[in-house]
């Protein structure tokens, strides 16, 4: 292949480090209005009343919105196929407010100063609720978040809202308890995970205005284009058909703009005033008024015979969904569904999982979804299982996990496709050099250690999502790729470009790119499950080859020939014989001309029965002071198996950040609240994430498998890269000082306090 596998370079990299892209707010009117939110002050209150008249007469003001002024419908903010699976537990504005930051009114004014200024002059008088602030109390609590009667779902999720269950779930396959009495070992834990913020550089916003014909246009930074127009049109009552979402450049996402999160605010404003409005989230209100990974709580037991063969495994999980649903089911099984297929020799198997609101800002998509959480808690399980059997962990997974070709309990007899994953684990152990440091190092003040940990994810959704791709031979020979993917960044757009290019034997100068509109991009769900390469790549391909058949089909026409007998080489069109061609050059232009001709293009949808999940198999090199707790990352090695890597230098790069992030989760990074649902962590000043002296040094690597569905034997990358940095340290972090910590982040006081009193860990 030219162009697949080819470290070839992004084709808007040059731009966007010369700041030429246009990202939503550099696409704003001047003029347009400038939006503020009015937002809740307490964690659950009812507004017993809202005065807005002083407000109202203040120069500038175009308007200002309460819960009396919008659509009495309920909608989620999920971006996820219909019908969606998360509850219709959402108004525009409420008059009960489920969380610190939750909205009041909406501010719309000439300039910011203005919309501040009257936003200070609205008086609400709050009744104020008792909050359920804690999520393992909330199924128990004399609270009810949700208690309208309107809230419903599509489908059931086990919604139980006088308990403020949100979501609830059993898979049990084969005798558990008989195949835990016969085990040798049974080792079972508690482990929680905190809530994670995106922290992406471009923070969320969104402009609007009406074009000439009375149609609403929505210039927004999102993860979901389609997904956002129908969610704008069930919200504000008006057909998707009068509804136009344009993506422009996106500086980062990571799951937060999979939610719909400041696109209404503009859109109704607009609908109401006429005019072009805009709001942008400054970085206090992305902490405290989007989303944030799921907090949970995760039981694990495993069972397993003295050769190390794991015969049982028993999940529970309990997540916090926060005040609203988005998400909570789906995010919640993930915990299950993205681990339990690892180890296939079981003989037994259970998971259990509830997700809860609680009065605190709901939780949303974050990188990894509910895999994340899930890979902390049974590879950490794994690890106490190879301990207790005094086995090297590496080789209780060598022995037990599945293998390309084999089946598991909850795949049902699917098989899996492709799987390079013990490559991985013998060629991550070599680089870290395992043989020489597990598991520890005494150095006098400080241990060196190394632990390890592996993960699989999915690519795309199974049965559910379809991309649709569009590629047009234009007038002059180039092509036209039209896509609904968003590119945040990741350099998707370039991955796919690749892949047209390599069908058509042409160069990437020679594809356009254009995304997201969905006035003119064919239909996408949008850039989230680790979609893009894996349904929108094989998308891509399949119209790439029906675009060159059309060009031999008309090519041989053109040259009084069948198009058995043409061959074409991404210039030309000739005949096998070698005595007539074409270029494709005059082919496109003639495709143009006259009667009986028309614009080759070609088009193409796919979906997939099928997820074939990635693996990676992770390891970390820890240094701990044992008179601080003080935990310090040396090296880290990801050995990945995403199948046929698309471009390796964009690969490594999204298995780079997406590590830094995990060492964020696992060491740093960590949500927090105080007794009364405020965030405490509402600024860089308050959360801290990794920077460049904290990550030591990541080695990546390749080890590629086949995938029989993906575009070239390709599976996705995007997301599974997150998952092995906490277990791994943790198990770094155990091997080093004795104490296994099971509550993230792995802070130097845990370390420490686990050190001195190890009977309160």
């Amino acid at each position: 292949m030219k162009l697949v596998g080819k470290g070839i370079a992004k084709i808007d990299g040059l731009a966007i480090a010369t700041g030429k892209p246009a990202y939503t707010d550099d696409l704003a009117a001047a003029n347009a209005l400038v939006i503020k939110i009015l937002r809740s002050p307490h964690a659950f209150a009812r507004i017993k009343a809202i005065d807005t008249a002083e407000a109202e007469k203040l120069a500038g003001v175009a308007c200002i919105l309460t819960h009396r002024d919008v659509p009495q419908v309920r909608f989620t903010l999920a971006g996820q196929s219909y019908p969606e699976p998360s509850p219709y537990d959402r108004l525009i504005l409420d008059e009960l407010v489920r969380y610190v930051g939750d909205e009041v009114a909406i501010i719309a004014a000439v300039n910011e100063k203005v919309a501040l200024k009257a936003m200070g002059l609205i008086k609400v008088e709050y009744e104020v609720l008792e909050a359920v602030l804690d999520f393992e109390k909330a199924t128990e609590h004399p609270s009810i978040v949700h208690p309208e009667e309107d809230l419903f779902c599509n489908f059931d999720t086990g919604l139980i809202k006088e308990k403020n269950i949100a979501s609830s779930q059993t898979l049990e396959l084969g005798d558990l308890e008989a195949e835990f009495q016969q085990c040798d070992v049974v080792v079972e834990e508690t482990y929680y995970t905190q809530a994670q913020a995106h922290c992406m550089m471009e923070t969320y916003r969104a402009y609007s205005y009406l074009d000439p014909l009375g149609r609403l246009v929505v210039v927004s930074s999102t993860q979901i284009p389609f997904h956002v127009r129908r969610q704008l049109a069930r919200a504000l009552q008006i057909p998707a058909s009068r509804i136009r979402v344009i993506k422009p450049r996106i500086g980062g996402g990571f799951g937060g703009k999979q939610t719909t999160v400041a696109e209404i605010f503009p859109a109704i404003v607009t609908l109401k005033t006429g005019l072009p409005a805009k709001i942008i989230y400054d970085r206090k209100e992305t902490f405290t008024s989007s989303s944030s990974r799921h907090a949970m709580r995760i039981k694990v037991r495993l069972g397993a015979d003295q050769a190390g063969t794991i015969r049982a495994i028993d999940i529970d999980a309990l997540s916090d969904t926060g005040a609203y649903g988005e998400h909570a089911s789906t995010v919640v099984s993930l915990v299950g569904e993205k681990t339990l297929p690892l180890y296939n020799k079981t003989k037994a198997l259970r998971f259990v999982a509830q997700a809860v609101y609680t009065n605190k800002m709901n939780g949303g998509a974050l990188r990894g979804f509910g895999a994340t959480q899930g890979t902390f808690a049974m590879e950490s399980t794994v690890n106490k299982l190879a301990d207790a059997l005094k086995m090297d962990p590496s080789e209780i997974r060598l022995k037990n996990l599945i293998q390309a070709g084999e089946t598991c309990l909850s795949y049902q007899g699917k098989l899996l496709g492709s799987s390079s994953l013990n490559r991985c684990i013998e060629r991550g152990k070599e680089l870290i050099g395992w043989q020489e440091k597990y598991p520890r190092k005494d150095l006098g003040q400080k241990v060196r250690a190394v632990g390890m940990a592996v993960t699989m994810q999915g690519s795309g959704i199974a049965e559910i999502d379809t991309a649709s791709a569009e590629i047009r031979l234009n007038d002059a020979g180039s092509y036209h790729l039209l896509i609904g993917s968003t590119d945040m960044g990741t350099g998707s757009d370039t991955i796919l470009a690749q892949m047209a290019a390599e069908v058509l034997a042409t160069s990437l100068e020679n594809i356009i790119v254009h995304a997201a509109d969905t006035d003119v991009s064919p239909y996408d769900p949008g850039s989230y499950a680790s979609s893009t390469t894996y349904v929108t790549g094989m998308a891509v391909v399949k119209a790439a080859e029906d675009l060159r058949k059309k060009i031999l089909l008309n090519g041989a026409r053109f040259l009084e020939s069948s198009s058995e007998e043409v061959a074409f080489d991404g210039k030309t069109i000739k005949t096998l014989a070698g005595t007539k061609a074409i270029t494709l050059e005059k082919l496109a232009y003639l495709s143009l001309l006259g009667a009986g001709n028309c614009q080759l293009v070609g088009h193409a949808s796919h979906g997939s029965n099928v997820s074939p999940p990635p693996f990676i198999a992770g390891f970390a090199e820890v240094e701990v002071d044992k008179e601080t707790g003080q935990v310090d990352l040396v090296n880290y090695v990801a050995m990945v198996d995403c199948g046929t890597v698309i471009n390796p230098n964009l690969a490594r790069i999204q298995v780079e950040g997406g590590v830094v992030q995990g060492i964020g989760m696992a060491l740093f990074e960590d949500v927090r609240y105080d007794q009364k649902g405020n965030l405490l962590t509402n600024s860089f000043m308050q959360y801290k994430i990794p920077c460049r002296q904290d990550i030591g040094n990541i080695l990546v690597g390749f080890e590629e498998s086949y995938e029989p569905t993906g575009p070239f034997g390709a599976k996705s990358i995007g997301e599974v890269v997150i998952n092995t940095p906490a277990p791994a340290i943790a198990h770094a972090v155990y091997n080093a000082v004795g104490v296994r910590l099971t509550k993230l982040p792995i802070t130097p006081e845990k370390v420490f306090m686990a050190m001195t009193n190890p009977t309160d860990f």
